[in-house]
């Protein structure tokens, strides 16, 4: 999937991407993300079911 990076914590180590197609959000662990991601930030990412929902994955910044 190619969503928008929303919304991240340095400090907790989690944050949220947004299919701007649907809407729906995706939880995210820091283990899960580049170090150099941003708020705004275009991404690639997998989902996968988590103990609390589907969670992104194998996060990668798109630099096109």
């Amino acid at each position: 999937l190619m969503r928008r990076f929303e919304y991240f914590n340095a400090a907790k180590g989690y944050g949220f991407v947004k299919d701007a197609d649907c809407g729906e959000k995706y939880f995210f662990n820091i283990s899960s993300a580049p170090a150099t991601i941003a708020e705004g930030d275009r991404v690639t990412f997998e989902i996968e079911r988590g103990m609390r929902g589907m969670n992104a994955v194998r996060i990668s910044i798109v630099t096109e």
